[in-house]
């Protein structure tokens, strides 16, 4: 069934709810019957929410096609202008502003401002149960701030909370669908169903698009065709060698995930055919937009690069109006039925295939004090949460018969010469597998033989590391790293490892990074046996701040983490190419973790698969998947997992020395300033010549 009839279909429920909030809404227009204080605030909102009922109505009659580029891109601007850089400081869904404006009560009316806005998505989605249900809340909350009547900021905050406490296993049960269900095909039939070389398809997706969308379609376009093919092989292809390296039998599922940056569909409808041929069908599903399925501000799902970074910033933690013990029950209870309901297709669900962008502005948020906070007891619940949530995930999707790959692409953003720098970045994404192969087996060969390794920064980079190593007890079968080659983690360039805890300790240190879209200033962390003993950055002026900063957006609100991961990134081509445009401050993790050794706190990159018996091209069998922490899997689950996982890499300027230690107290050097030094590896410093 297509997507507009599945819709069609669960609509006629809702259609009369729809139809009376819609009518009420306008009225509210015209009224005085708020305070004077919050009349502007429901007359604008009423407004918008026209306006996305007008979207609707466009989207359901399937007239947007009939529009032109030009009103299309009118009609994109006028449904996202408030949040806009220029009109964002007022505009109600900046907290700051409605706190100013409205006083407290501010910030729950911003918090739900901002829910409406997900209206456009839904109206682009034909998704008219979840505008009415939102429909209907801003016409509860403006009944309780009637002039005539004196409710407080308690009643409005409980009226939101009965709403998501209510519609909790609603939503979730459709964000779980849209992960597993290829009937809700809403995002391929745009891909497969239009000209690509059209780009009035942009809009009809519901995202804000913006001129890095516009010229990454309008670059794409102008490709040969063999070489948009070539891109979406090298995607495709390192996802089905992902299943050959784990040897899991792709054979027994149906569904993937492609998560991709909008705009750069012509090379994902190829992807969609190659995944076809592996007997594959997309569920393509968007970031979520609401607040009980965001996980603070990350693009998890297909996304543009959206109208303003500060708002999603500003709204990363809106759960925290109404998350308590019991919300966290009914959340968690929420996500076990949906999985429940879906178990079938969870079975057959192969795992996500990425497409990242890199080259955006730099984002420095501000931290402001009118947008909502965990407190201390919810940030518990939001890491029991996480815990929870992937230990049911992982019930009904094994990791061990799972895969995936990530490959990443600049942005026109990045500047005048992105055209050069995409050529280099395809360069990048294609280095011979073979010869790095080789050249890592050196490094790995080495490393095998050593009790830890010492990892040193140079300048003012302060790293002064000791990781110790998991003992092989048999090294003529067995190894420590992984050979990592471009399969599910592209591009090639790495050998990692699962470090033994005890002994590791010291610090990691890199004067700037930027890690999952924010930037750190003169980061380091301080290491006791592997865990987090102590973190500071200095992006703010009050040392609280910075760690403030780093516990959400790092640690993800949790009191430590272990080292997860130790590598060395071998990609000397990436990390010249970054030095050649001087786009050091633009390349994604997955490139930049390629550019020098890095270390990931939280998780194992073996989490919950660490079963599966996986093997180096030698032959010899990887053994160090887990650590202290992670083994607990075994006996206390709940304690075994952080459900993150950063990486932060020290660039190869900033690196002193890598020296491998054995238990005789030989030493031997890996890396020495910058430059490789071991035999074997010389040919990787080849590229900075």
């Amino acid at each position: 069934m297509k997507y507009r009839e599945l819709m069609k279909e669960e609509n006629d429920s809702v259609r009369e709810r729809y139809e009376l909030a819609l009518e009420r809404i306008k009225g509210i227009k015209v009224e005085a019957a708020v305070k004077e204080v919050y009349r502007d605030y429901f007359i604008r909102t009423a407004a918008f929410i026209e306006k996305a009922a007008a979207f609707l109505a466009l989207a359901e009659e399937d007239r947007l096609k009939d529009l032109t580029l030009e009103e299309l891109s009118a009609l994109n601007r006028e449904l996202y202008e408030d949040i806009l850089p220029d009109n964002y400081e007022e505009s109600y869904a900046n907290p700051a502003y409605a706190v100013q404006k409205l006083g407290k009560t501010g910030r729950l009316l911003s918090y739900l401002y901002s829910e409406i806005r997900g209206m456009i998505v839904y109206a682009a989605e034909n998704r008219l149960f979840s505008i009415t249900i939102y429909a209907e809340l801003f016409i509860e909350v403006y009944n309780y701030l009637e002039e005539e009547d004196e409710y407080s900021y308690k009643d409005v905050k409980r009226a939101i909370y009965d709403f998501n406490m209510d519609y909790c296993s609603d939503i979730i049960e459709y964000r779980t669908r849209e992960l597993l269900d290829e009937d809700l095909s809403f995002a391929a039939d745009i891909i497969e169903g239009w000209d690509l070389k059209d780009l009035r398809y942009l809009y009809q997706f519901g995202e804000y698009i913006g001129e890095n969308e516009r010229r990454i379609a309008e670059f794409l376009n102008n490709l040969p065709e063999e070489e948009i093919k070539a891109m979406a092989f090298t995607y495709t292809d390192g996802y089905r060698r992902g299943f050959l390296a784990a040897n899991i039998d792709l054979t027994r599922k149906k569904t993937v995930n492609i998560r991709y940056h909008i705009g750069f569909e012509r090379m994902v409808k190829y992807a969609i055919r190659n995944f076809a041929q592996m007997g594959l069908k997309p569920v393509i599903y968007r970031m979520a937009v609401d607040s009980n399925n965001k996980r603070q501000q990350l693009r998890l799902g297909y996304h543009s690069c959206g109208p303003n970074y500060q708002y999603d910033y500003d709204h990363r933690f809106d759960i925290g109006l109404y998350m308590d013990k019991a919300f966290h029950e009914r959340r968690l209870q929420s996500y076990k039925g949906a999985f429940e309901k879906y178990r079938d297709k969870a079975a057959l669900y192969a795992g996500p295939s990425l497409i990242q962008i890199f080259g955006e502005k730099n984002f420095i948020p501000r931290v402001k004090a009118e947008a909502v906070k965990l407190d201390k007891r919810q940030q518990k619940l939001l890491v029991a949460f996480q815990r929870d949530s992937n230990m049911v995930y992982y019930q009904y999707i094994k990791g061990d018969e799972t895969s995936f790959t990530i490959i990443a692409y600049p942005v026109p953003e990045i500047g005048s010469r992105f055209e050069e720098i995409f050529r280099e970045t395809v360069k990048v994404n294609t280095l011979d597998n073979d010869t790095y192969k080789a050249i890592q087996q050196n490094i790995i060969d080495c490393l095998d033989r050593g009790e830890y390794v010492r990892v040193k920064g140079t300048g003012k980079n302060r790293t002064d590391l000791k990781v110790m190593l998991p003992e092989l007890q048999n090294p003529e079968k067995e190894t420590i790293f992984e050979n990592c080659t471009a399969d599910v983690n592209i591009p090639v360039g790495e050998v990692f490892t699962s470090p033994r805890l005890t002994g590791t300790e010291g610090t990691l240190h890199v004067s700037r990074i930027f890690l999952n879209g924010l930037e750190y200033i003169d980061l380091s962390i301080t290491f006791k046996d592997g865990m987090i003993a102590g973190y500071n950055c200095g992006n703010f002026s009050r040392e609280e701040e910075n760690k403030s900063y780093m516990k959400e957006n790092i640690l993800y609100n949790q009191e430590t983490l272990p080292i997860g991961e130790f590598a060395i990134g071998t990609n000397t081509t990436a990390y010249v190419m970054a030095g050649k445009y001087g786009i050091w401050d633009k390349l994604p993790i997955l490139i930049a973790e390629k550019t020098g050794p890095h270390f990931a706190v939280g998780d194992t990159c073996y989490k919950m698969s660490e079963e599966l018996e996986l093997f180096n091209p030698d032959g010899k069998k990887i053994i160090a998947k887990d650590n202290e922490v992670s083994i607990l899997r075994k006996t206390e689950i709940e304690k075994a997992y952080f459900n993150c996982h950063t990486d932060i890499t020290i660039p190869y300027d900033e690196l002193a020395e890598i020296t491998v230690v054995e238990k005789n107290g030989k030493e031997t050097v890996i890396i020495k300033d910058g430059r490789f030094v071991l035999a074997g590896t010389e040919k990787l410093n080849e590229a900075f010549s």
